[in-house]
């Protein structure tokens, strides 16, 4: 899945084994003899890794040499080091913690403090772990992952740990009280794996057990209930999903009288089915299998992706449904709609204080913040909603702090805000409840000089007659006259709305130097619900490349930019987007950004974790399904007689989500046939791209060398 912006960043389920036993022991029939470099594939083969070495040294000759790479990459690194960002933060008991990475602390500090302290211009920060002192004691290359805090009145909680930025990770054991892993604690190898606390001597686990343990995706089949002081081995299987599953889940509900736990076997990467687990026994939840659904408290909150007609009456897709818990659970189907779509208006999550429900709605993709409160009790109870006053327009980002397990909580009401757009550094509100203003606590300073730029929405006509949102950022003093340096950016998939942001190293590195950025809202996001990004997927997959196409045309004809100076760029399925956009429409364009993508889509589900994502794409071994992947598919199109222009792909080895060899195997492909290519594959960094602050400066330096290059005047 897609490299992502804060907002966008999609949670995939975690799992087990290494990227190059997953690629090899994949059972896929897939017809790959006519595909010369497979030898690619091998992550770490000594032959693959030269290649690699090769390509890499010789497309930094190219692109360090330009004026610009050495001055950008220290200041992007700069910017990154700059202790004036705000820190964010995650409650747990009478603390907010926060992980912080900076120039004296490249691998990061874990560290935390309190809301009093937190809101002023300067916080006490109290250190828990300095990842860099411990991967130096240990000499390994430690990336911060997450940690799942058992939370209440206990200081344990488990951590963990990438090799090099790798989604596989290495869990353990720590005490906060202590600052010291616990000897003998839960600790499980290097894997994708699932883990949730279930008490302080039980966890919940799902990894690698061995043979038929994962699923077909490679993620964790198996649930097992781990006691304290027994190997592994010795944990019972309380789930399991089946192998054509993408994945099982757990998921636990410490709420003091709620308390609940919740398993899930996810078909498909956009369904799933739930059961509860109560005295050991399993209760299957009955709801529509692409909803998505939670517990809070006493009522369950369900949000639908597709129609819903039940006990006569039909709910919209996109709708959010609110019932009481123990009623649903026997039967019975009388909903609250805390939400329901519009043409203009879809839901983009929710977050939940004690008493509150926060709906996170955009509006023509900016997002507005509308509160859901229970007012009394019994047969006189009624909701009520309120719209918080927010800054309008841009993104929103709201975060409870509410932590149920803390009696008579302080924080059960409060939330976070934060606010950004394109041209506006990011401000932190503090917000409650009962009171309709919120409290401005925090802002990040402007990191390039915004005087004279504007930002607008335009439309485009797709080739169905879809109108088609996009986002133009323009440089101070640019006019339409055809020459602007233009950047196209998007990813339109699995329903992931790409929203304004605040980048500043996009403000030193693009704008103000004179390039126009521009950020498309096309089909197979979320921008206008579920069926905005159910138009383009599988069989429609198309719409998704020609949304792209459409808003490429618009920009030509309004002669913001034209081919000579018009770039496109995008990360994961958006790498897949501007790779078939490019096969398809190479005249358009001038520079292609590929970033950590997928490619070979008669390979993609036998690579890594690609099975997950055939609710997206479809099956390629299946007939009728490959002949229309097969018609956008970059890797099986790509020409020789084709003219492209000279490309970049960016891609990381420690990359165990979306495969390196989709980019291997394209730039060799495109070499062979004599197509100008430049090649950087990060050695660590994960499906991110970059380990460290001083990996991403360095690749976004050689990205701006090559747009330059390609795109200037």
């Amino acid at each position: 899945m897609p490299t992502l912006n804060r907002r966008q960043a999609l949670a995939l389920l975690s799992a087990a084994g290494s990227p190059l036993a997953m690629a090899q022991t994949s059972t896929s029939a897939s017809p790959a003899a006519d595909d010369p470099y497979l030898w690619l594939e091998d992550v770490q083969g000594d032959k693959a890794l030269n290649w690699v070495r090769e390509r890499n040294k010789a497309s930094r000759a190219v692109l360090e040499a330009h004026p610009d790479f050495e001055p950008n990459r220290k200041r992007l690194k700069e910017i990154l080091d700059s202790r004036d960002r705000i820190p964010q933060v995650s409650r747990d008991g009478n603390y907010l913690y926060n992980f912080w990475r900076d120039q004296t602390q490249p691998r990061g500090l874990w560290r935390r403090t309190t809301l009093e302290s937190y809101v002023t211009p300067n916080p006490a920060w109290e250190l828990v772990l300095d990842l860099d002192a411990l991967a130096k004691a240990e000499n390994e290359n430690w990336v911060w992952s997450r940690v799942s805090m058992l939370g209440g009145k206990s200081s344990r909680c488990l951590i963990s740990l990438s090799r090099g930025g790798a989604d596989a990770t290495v869990v353990r054991e720590f005490d906060i009280a202590t600052r010291r892993f616990v000897d003998g604690g839960f600790t499980l190898p290097e894997a994708k794996s699932e883990v949730d606390w279930l008490d302080e001597n039980r966890v919940f686990v799902g990894t690698d057990f061995g043979p038929g343990s994962l699923t077909d995706s490679g993620y964790p089949r198996v649930i097992k209930l781990w006691q304290r002081g027994t190997p592994l081995s010795a944990a019972t299987t309380v789930y399991e999903g089946q192998v054509k599953d993408v994945a099982a889940s757990v998921q636990v509900d410490s709420t003091p009288g709620f308390e609940r736990v919740v398993f899930a076997r996810s078909p498909d990467f956009f369904t799933n089915e739930l059961s509860l687990w109560q005295g050991g026994k399993l209760q299957a939840i009955a709801k529509p299998i692409d909803a998505q659904m939670a517990f809070w408290r006493d009522q369950v909150l369900i949000k639908l992706r597709s129609d819903w007609a039940v006990a006569g009456k039909t709910w919209p897709s996109g709708s959010l449904l609110l019932a009481p818990a123990d009623a649903y659970l026997r039967g019975e189907r009388n909903f609250f709609a805390l939400f329901t779509p519009t043409a203009t208006r879809s839901l983009e999550g929710y977050s939940l204080t004690r008493s509150q429900v926060l709906l996170d709605v955009l509006d023509n993709v900016a997002n507005r913040v509308l509160a859901w409160r229970k007012q009394g009790d019994g047969a006189s109870a009624r909701w009520e909603q309120r719209e918080l006053k927010t800054p309008f327009p841009g993104a929103l980002q709201v975060r409870t702090l509410h932590d149920p397990q803390v009696a008579q909580d302080a924080m059960a009401e409060h939330f976070l805000v934060s606010y950004v757009d394109f041209l506006t550094p990011d401000s932190l509100y503090l917000g409650r409840a009962d009171v309709d203003t919120l409290e401005r606590i925090k802002s990040r300073p402007a990191f390039f000089d915004t005087t004279g730029m504007k930002v607008e929405q335009r439309f485009a006509k797709s080739k169905d007659g879809t109108r088609v949102p996009y986002f133009v950022v323009w440089p101070k003093g640019l006019t339409a006259d055809g020459k602007n340096p233009t950047l196209l950016y998007g990813y339109g998939g699995f329903e992931v709305s790409m929203q304004p942001w605040y980048s500043a190293g996009w403000g030193h590195g693009w704008l103000a130097k004179g390039g126009v950025l521009v950020v498309a809202n096309i089909r197979g996001g979320g921008e206008f619900g579920p069926a905005w990004h159910q138009a383009a997927v599988k069989a429609n997959k198309q719409r998704s490349y020609d949304d792209f196409i459409a808003v490429a045309e618009d920009l030509i004809a309004a002669k913001i930019s034209s081919p000579r100076h018009l770039g496109i760029q995008g990360g994961s399925n958006g790498g897949l987007l501007v790779g078939a956009v490019l096969m398809q429409r190479p005249e358009l364009f001038n520079a292609m950004v590929c970033q950590v993508p997928l490619l070979d889509m008669k390979r993609f589900h036998t690579l890594l974790a690609g099975a997950s994502w055939m609710a997206e794409y479809g099956n390629p071994d299946v007939p009728a399904e490959w002949a229309y992947i097969s018609k956008y598919s970059p890797y099986q199109n790509v020409r020789q007689t084709m003219k492209y222009p000279r490309v970049f792909f960016v891609t990381s080895t420690r990359d165990d989500r979306v495969h390196p060899a989709h980019a291997r195997k394209m730039a060799a492909r495109m070499m062979e046939q004599g197509h100008a290519v430049l090649y950087y594959e990060n050695i660590e960094g994960g499906h991110g791209g970059a380990a460290d602050n001083a990996q991403l400066a360095d690749r976004q330096s050689l990205e701006f060398a090559y747009l330059w290059t390609q795109l200037g005047r």
